[in-house]
Protein backbone atom coordinates (compact mmCIF):
# COMPACT_ATOMS: atom_id res chain seq x y z
CA UNK A 1 0.00 0.00 0.00
CA UNK A 2 2.64 2.40 1.06
CA UNK A 3 5.58 0.59 -0.98
CA UNK A 4 5.70 2.51 -4.69
CA UNK A 5 6.77 0.19 -7.24
CA UNK A 6 6.00 2.19 -10.33
CA UNK A 7 8.19 3.60 -12.68
CA UNK A 8 7.81 7.41 -13.31
CA UNK A 9 5.50 7.58 -16.23
CA UNK A 10 3.18 4.87 -14.89
CA UNK A 11 3.01 7.66 -11.42
CA UNK A 12 2.32 10.54 -13.08
CA UNK A 13 -0.57 8.73 -14.70
CA UNK A 14 -1.95 6.95 -12.42
CA UNK A 15 -1.25 9.65 -9.53
CA UNK A 16 -1.70 13.25 -11.53
CA UNK A 17 -3.16 14.67 -8.55
CA UNK A 18 -0.11 13.84 -6.05
CA UNK A 19 1.82 14.44 -9.16
CA UNK A 20 0.64 18.14 -9.85
CA UNK A 21 1.07 19.07 -6.14
CA UNK A 22 4.55 18.01 -6.21
CA UNK A 23 5.25 20.24 -9.11
CA UNK A 24 3.74 23.35 -7.33
CA UNK A 25 5.91 22.43 -4.40
CA UNK A 26 9.20 22.44 -7.18
CA UNK A 27 7.76 25.55 -8.87
CA UNK A 28 7.17 27.26 -5.71
CA UNK A 29 10.68 26.46 -4.69
CA UNK A 30 12.20 28.04 -7.61
CA UNK A 31 10.18 31.28 -8.04
CA UNK A 32 10.95 31.72 -3.57
CA UNK A 33 14.51 30.86 -4.41
CA UNK A 34 15.07 33.44 -7.35
CA UNK A 35 12.66 36.49 -5.87
CA UNK A 36 12.17 37.69 -2.83
CA UNK A 37 8.79 39.44 -3.43
CA UNK A 38 7.62 36.01 -4.67
CA UNK A 39 8.58 34.20 -1.32
CA UNK A 40 7.83 37.15 0.27
CA UNK A 41 4.05 37.89 -0.89
CA UNK A 42 3.05 33.52 -0.13
CA UNK A 43 4.39 33.34 3.40
CA UNK A 44 1.86 32.78 5.68
CA UNK A 45 1.90 36.17 8.19
CA UNK A 46 -0.81 36.19 10.54
CA UNK A 47 -0.75 39.94 11.17
CA UNK A 48 -1.20 40.54 6.91
CA UNK A 49 -3.69 37.49 6.83
CA UNK A 50 -5.59 39.71 9.55
CA UNK A 51 -5.16 42.49 7.46
CA UNK A 52 -7.05 41.11 4.73
CA UNK A 53 -4.68 39.11 2.60
CA UNK A 54 -6.45 36.16 3.65
CA UNK A 55 -4.45 34.12 -0.09
CA UNK A 56 -1.65 33.65 2.37
CA UNK A 57 -4.01 31.06 4.12
CA UNK A 58 -3.40 28.77 0.77
CA UNK A 59 0.09 30.13 -0.44
CA UNK A 60 1.88 28.61 2.48
CA UNK A 61 0.69 25.00 1.94
CA UNK A 62 2.84 25.06 -1.02
CA UNK A 63 5.92 26.91 0.50
CA UNK A 64 9.33 25.21 1.74
CA UNK A 65 11.92 26.78 3.53
CA UNK A 66 14.59 24.98 2.04
CA UNK A 67 14.96 21.99 -0.31
CA UNK A 68 15.50 19.46 2.19
CA UNK A 69 12.21 20.36 3.46
CA UNK A 70 10.31 20.25 0.31
CA UNK A 71 12.01 16.91 -0.67
CA UNK A 72 10.38 15.18 2.58
CA UNK A 73 7.27 16.86 1.93
CA UNK A 74 7.32 15.62 -1.30
CA UNK A 75 8.38 12.27 -0.69
CA UNK A 76 5.72 12.08 2.48
CA UNK A 77 3.29 12.70 -0.66
CA UNK A 78 4.69 10.00 -2.87
CA UNK A 79 4.46 7.28 0.10
CA UNK A 80 0.94 8.22 1.61
CA UNK A 81 -1.01 10.39 -0.82
CA UNK A 82 -1.92 7.60 -3.55
CA UNK A 83 -3.62 5.64 -2.05
CA UNK A 84 -6.14 8.30 -0.82
CA UNK A 85 -6.24 9.79 -4.34
CA UNK A 86 -7.12 6.10 -5.66
CA UNK A 87 -9.71 5.75 -3.18
CA UNK A 88 -11.39 8.91 -3.02
CA UNK A 89 -10.93 10.72 -6.42
CA UNK A 90 -9.29 13.48 -7.86
CA UNK A 91 -11.38 16.12 -6.40
CA UNK A 92 -12.76 14.53 -3.22
CA UNK A 93 -8.29 14.12 -2.36
CA UNK A 94 -7.54 17.89 -3.56
CA UNK A 95 -10.36 18.86 -1.60
CA UNK A 96 -9.67 17.09 1.37
CA UNK A 97 -5.98 18.01 1.19
CA UNK A 98 -6.59 21.94 0.95
CA UNK A 99 -9.17 21.88 3.72
CA UNK A 100 -6.68 19.75 6.20
CA UNK A 101 -4.02 22.83 5.12
CA UNK A 102 -5.96 25.81 5.27
CA UNK A 103 -7.78 24.46 8.49
CA UNK A 104 -4.15 24.23 9.19
CA UNK A 105 -3.21 27.73 8.99
CA UNK A 106 -6.70 29.32 10.49
CA UNK A 107 -5.84 27.61 13.21
CA UNK A 108 -2.17 29.09 13.33
CA UNK A 109 -4.24 32.79 12.85
CA UNK A 110 -5.98 32.29 15.74
CA UNK A 111 -3.49 30.60 17.89
CA UNK A 112 -0.34 32.29 17.13
CA UNK A 113 0.71 36.22 17.89
CA UNK A 114 0.35 38.47 14.23
CA UNK A 115 4.17 38.07 13.98
CA UNK A 116 4.46 34.49 13.43
CA UNK A 117 5.25 33.25 10.17
CA UNK A 118 4.58 30.24 9.03
CA UNK A 119 5.07 27.93 5.83
CA UNK A 120 4.93 24.36 4.48
CA UNK A 121 2.84 21.44 3.50
CA UNK A 122 2.69 19.48 6.90
CA UNK A 123 -0.77 21.01 8.17
CA UNK A 124 -2.40 19.71 5.12
CA UNK A 125 0.00 16.07 5.02
CA UNK A 126 -0.58 15.90 8.86
CA UNK A 127 -4.37 16.23 7.41
CA UNK A 128 -3.67 12.78 5.14
CA UNK A 129 -2.46 11.01 8.52
CA UNK A 130 -5.99 12.00 10.59
CA UNK A 131 -7.50 10.16 7.06
CA UNK A 132 -5.77 6.83 7.47
CA UNK A 133 -6.14 6.91 11.45
CA UNK A 134 -9.92 7.26 10.69
CA UNK A 135 -9.57 3.98 8.47
CA UNK A 136 -7.35 2.48 11.08
CA UNK A 137 -10.01 2.48 13.77
CA UNK A 138 -13.15 3.05 11.73
CA UNK A 139 -12.71 1.36 8.23
CA UNK A 140 -10.70 -1.83 8.95
CA UNK A 141 -12.01 -2.80 5.71
CA UNK A 142 -10.09 -0.56 4.16
CA UNK A 143 -6.60 -0.50 5.49
CA UNK A 144 -4.87 -4.28 6.85
CA UNK A 145 -3.54 -4.22 10.32
CA UNK A 146 -0.34 -3.96 9.08
CA UNK A 147 -0.53 -0.98 7.42
CA UNK A 148 -2.49 0.19 10.51
CA UNK A 149 0.67 -0.72 11.97
CA UNK A 150 2.74 1.15 10.07
CA UNK A 151 -0.14 3.75 10.02
CA UNK A 152 -0.08 3.79 13.96
CA UNK A 153 3.87 4.17 14.99
CA UNK A 154 4.39 7.18 12.16
CA UNK A 155 1.64 9.32 14.04
CA UNK A 156 2.33 8.85 17.05
CA UNK A 157 6.54 9.22 16.31
CA UNK A 158 5.25 12.53 14.02
CA UNK A 159 3.33 13.63 17.08
CA UNK A 160 6.24 13.21 19.54
CA UNK A 161 8.45 15.39 17.28
CA UNK A 162 6.27 17.92 17.22
CA UNK A 163 7.14 19.00 19.97
CA UNK A 164 10.61 17.91 20.33
CA UNK A 165 12.05 21.04 17.82
CA UNK A 166 10.92 24.46 18.93
CA UNK A 167 11.00 25.32 15.04
CA UNK A 168 8.06 23.69 13.97
CA UNK A 169 4.42 24.74 13.73
CA UNK A 170 3.02 22.38 15.98
CA UNK A 171 0.05 23.97 15.79
CA UNK A 172 -0.54 23.48 12.19
CA UNK A 173 0.54 19.99 12.88
CA UNK A 174 -2.22 19.02 15.39
CA UNK A 175 -4.65 21.52 13.70
CA UNK A 176 -3.99 19.38 10.05
CA UNK A 177 -4.44 16.21 11.91
CA UNK A 178 -7.33 17.12 13.64
CA UNK A 179 -9.04 18.58 10.47
CA UNK A 180 -8.62 15.29 8.50
CA UNK A 181 -10.19 13.26 11.14
CA UNK A 182 -13.06 15.27 11.67
CA UNK A 183 -13.16 15.48 7.90
CA UNK A 184 -13.11 11.71 7.28
CA UNK A 185 -16.47 10.72 7.99
CA UNK A 186 -17.69 13.12 5.24
CA UNK A 187 -14.88 12.15 2.44
CA UNK A 188 -14.73 8.49 3.46
CA UNK A 189 -18.19 7.04 4.67
CA UNK A 190 -18.76 4.84 7.69
CA UNK A 191 -19.09 2.00 5.17
CA UNK A 192 -20.60 -1.63 6.58
CA UNK A 193 -18.04 -2.07 8.88
CA UNK A 194 -19.88 -2.00 12.48
CA UNK A 195 -18.37 -0.62 15.79
CA UNK A 196 -14.41 -0.20 15.68
CA UNK A 197 -10.89 -1.82 15.46
CA UNK A 198 -8.91 -1.98 18.71
CA UNK A 199 -5.59 -1.34 19.21
CA UNK A 200 -5.16 -4.97 20.13
CA UNK A 201 -6.18 -6.30 16.93
CA UNK A 202 -3.46 -3.81 15.42
CA UNK A 203 -1.18 -5.26 17.84
CA UNK A 204 -1.74 -8.52 18.69
CA UNK A 205 0.94 -10.93 20.22
CA UNK A 206 3.90 -11.79 18.52
CA UNK A 207 3.82 -8.78 16.01
CA UNK A 208 7.67 -8.12 16.96
CA UNK A 209 8.36 -11.68 16.17
CA UNK A 210 11.27 -12.85 14.71
CA UNK A 211 9.75 -14.48 11.56
CA UNK A 212 10.26 -13.74 8.12
CA UNK A 213 7.04 -11.66 7.76
CA UNK A 214 7.07 -9.53 10.58
CA UNK A 215 11.29 -9.06 9.83
CA UNK A 216 10.21 -7.46 7.08
CA UNK A 217 7.69 -5.22 8.29
CA UNK A 218 9.63 -4.34 11.28
CA UNK A 219 12.46 -3.29 8.27
CA UNK A 220 9.70 -1.68 6.75
CA UNK A 221 8.58 0.26 10.01
CA UNK A 222 12.04 1.04 10.83
CA UNK A 223 13.08 2.61 7.18
CA UNK A 224 9.81 4.70 7.42
CA UNK A 225 10.08 5.87 11.02
CA UNK A 226 13.27 7.48 10.58
CA UNK A 227 12.32 9.08 7.53
CA UNK A 228 9.43 11.06 9.50
CA UNK A 229 11.80 11.66 12.52
CA UNK A 230 14.56 13.43 10.23
CA UNK A 231 11.69 14.99 8.19
CA UNK A 232 10.39 16.63 11.52
CA UNK A 233 13.37 17.51 12.66
CA UNK A 234 13.64 20.22 10.04
CA UNK A 235 11.73 23.68 10.36
CA UNK A 236 8.02 22.03 8.76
Amino acid sequence: MFVRTENFNTFTRLYPIVTGIIVIHLVFWVLATVSNPFYYYTLGINGYISGGEYWRLLTPIFLHVSLMHLLFNSFSLVLFGPELERMLGKVKFVAVYLCAGIIANVATLFLEPPTYVHLGASGAIFGLFGLYLYMVFFRPDLLSSSNAQIIVIILVIGLVMTFVNSNINYTAHIFGFLGGLALAPIFIGKGSFQGTRSLRHIFPRGTFGHGRRSGGLNFVWILLILLIAFGLMSRL
